[in-house]
């Protein structure tokens, strides 16, 4: 009986649904339709997603050619003969990226010339001879360093200021001699100049301060040959191991023409009146955007407060009353520079000497940006190392540097590449400074091929060996993106240099998003410090 129910009830609820419909259908002409409404939200949703269809810029199409940036999706190609203005809308290939769905994405900045910015506009006919360098210094340079023989656009706009006396500010890519640059006029100087009777303590008459004891023994390195020739003494200072070293330092003889020292060793020795800055002629701060950062910011200030800096020119030409030349160099123009120098000098007594590239993309240098989960950073580094290691074997190749943003993870990821049978070094700041002091050297010698460090690597260390750097932590600022990247690329590097990074966190997204921009602009990176503090009597372009 109740199975003879479901068929009527089911005719039943038919005609009942379908009873509506069928008076529409026989409901005559005159009748209105009835009204369907639409919510206002949804009125609103439909409106804009029309707008944005309209407004939405369709990429323009051009004949092939060259490209400034390769994206994996081609709508996102830019061509390397179109520039952005600064009010044109740029469609980013990162604009997406904070959105989880855009993993495994990725974009690549390709090289727009093959030749470094330092070396491009000069011609055969520049010499050292015509920056007005003395035989004796260039017969020096010829014996130490034979292959140099045409001086970068740098080095050509800082030595003559540097030998007319002028306090110099120069702020240039990383890897256009900049150390050259000051250290031949600061030979030439105390050649000119005679030496007075020796003190109680060391009194060096060049100081050359640096941020970071690798760096020290680098500029030794280059220096010490160079002094050797020209009877001059060079000698380093650094810390990390104790007074006792600090003093066995300074107790060598004969005592140093010149002294390359930490910021920090140095501070100690002035502490306990081992040293003495008073008869200082010749004064450097190599790096000095990182030796103006807060960390060593203060430990500068007194260093430059028991330094007699030249005020003029005048002061410079009593050699039996010196006063010292101020000498700044950096890869990124240093924020508190004119504070600094309206402290211990005149700015009016001020060159500054800026890069045409200074802050900017380097255009020599391939670099890929890649969106990937933090799960797949070690597969694509395992991946990219194994890739090279098989380069290296077929055919001639470089050296890899792999940048972590903490010593641990530098530790972590030499335990995981230990696993994977990859033969690497480890350079970070918490190892002890007689672990510290051969690794590079040993890296530079070619002792292993992959080096995973931290940003002490990245300051101003000779890397032309190296072929492609990989950020498998993204860096914190632009201003450490830039010291990273320079790495690869240098002045007498014989390989094309590559930079990878491996983006992950939000805040890495929107660093990348200014980089990518600046790229498509040709503009340089923004909020890297300007100009705009200083008012120095003369300023240089270097093109």
């Amino acid at each position: 009986m109740a199975l003879a129910r479901l068929p009527r009830l089911s005719l039943l609820a038919a005609q009942w649904f379908l009873a509506p419909r069928r008076n529409l259908a026989v409901s005559g002409p005159d009748e209105p339709l009835p009204v369907v409404r639409i919510p206002r939200a949804l009125q609103r949703l439909q409106e804009q997603r029309k707008s944005s269809r309209r407004s939405s810029t369709r990429p323009v199409l051009v004949r092939p050619g060259r490209l400034l940036i390769s994206a994996r999706r081609p709508e996102f190609n830019q061509p390397a003969r179109l520039t952005l203005t600064r009010w044109e809308t740029a469609p980013l290939a990162s604009r997406g990226w904070k959105n989880r769905r855009s993993r495994s994405d990725h974009f690549s900045i390709e090289r727009s010339q093959h030749k470094t910015p330092a070396l491009r506009n000069l011609s055969s006919e520049d010499s050292f001879a015509d920056l007005g360098l003395v035989p004796r210094v260039l017969h020096a340079l010829q014996n130490v360093a034979p292959e140099v023989v045409r001086p970068t656009t740098v080095q050509s706009s800082t030595i003559p200021p540097i030998l007319r006396g002028r306090h110099i500010l120069c702020a240039a890519e990383t890897g256009s001699g900049k150390t050259l640059s000051y250290l031949l006029p600061l030979f030439q100087q105390l050649l000119g100049r005679p030496s007075l009777d020796s003190s109680s303590i060391p009194a060096p008459r060049g100081l050359v301060l640096v941020p970071s004891r690798e760096l020290a023994q680098q500029v030794q390195a280059v220096a010490q040959p160079l002094g050797r020739s020209l009877g001059l003494q060079v000698q380093e200072l650094e810390g990390g191991r104790g007074m006792s070293r600090i003093e066995q330092q300074l107790s060598r003889q004969p005592p140093a023409d010149i002294l390359v020292a930490t910021p920090g060793a140095l501070w100690k020795a002035l502490k306990h009146k081992l040293i003495n800055l008073e008869r200082l002629t010749f004064l450097v701060l190599d790096e000095a955007d990182t030796l103006l950062d807060e960390s060593f910011l203060e430990l500068v200030e007194y260093i430059l407060g028991r330094s007699n800096i030249a005020e003029g020119s005048d002061d410079l030409k009593d050699p039996f009353n010196p006063k010292a030349q101020l000498v700044l160099v950096g890869a990124t123009f240093p924020k508190g520079a004119g504070q600094l120098l309206s402290k211990v000098s005149n700015s009016d007594f001020l060159t500054t000497i800026t890069s045409s590239k200074l802050h900017c993309i380097m255009p020599h240098v391939k670099q890929t940006f890649m969106r990937l989960k933090g799960a797949e950073k070690v597969p694509e580094l395992v991946q990219i190392l194994k890739k090279h290691d098989r380069a290296d074997k077929t055919g001639s190749s470089g050296t890899v540097l792999v940048f972590c943003n903490s010593s641990s993870t530098v530790n972590w990821l030499g335990y995981i590449l230990d696993d994977h049978k990859i033969q690497h070094l480890r350079l970070q700041g918490q190892m002890p400074a007689s672990m510290r002091a051969g690794i590079f050297k040993s890296f530079q010698k070619g002792s292993r091929d992959i080096l995973l460090c931290t940003d002490i690597a990245s300051r101003g260390l000779d890397s032309t060996q190296v072929e492609l750097v990989v950020n498998y932590d993204f860096p914190l600022t632009l201003q450490d993106y830039i010291h990273r990247a320079g790495r690869v690329g240098r002045v007498g590097s014989e390989v094309p240099g590559t930079v990878i990074s491996f983006v992950t966190h939000p805040w890495d997204v929107s660093l990348v998003q200014k980089i990518e921009l600046a790229a498509r602009r040709k503009r340089s990176l923004p909020g890297l410090g300007s100009l705009e503090n200083l008012v120095p009597a003369e300023m240089n372009a270097v093109s």
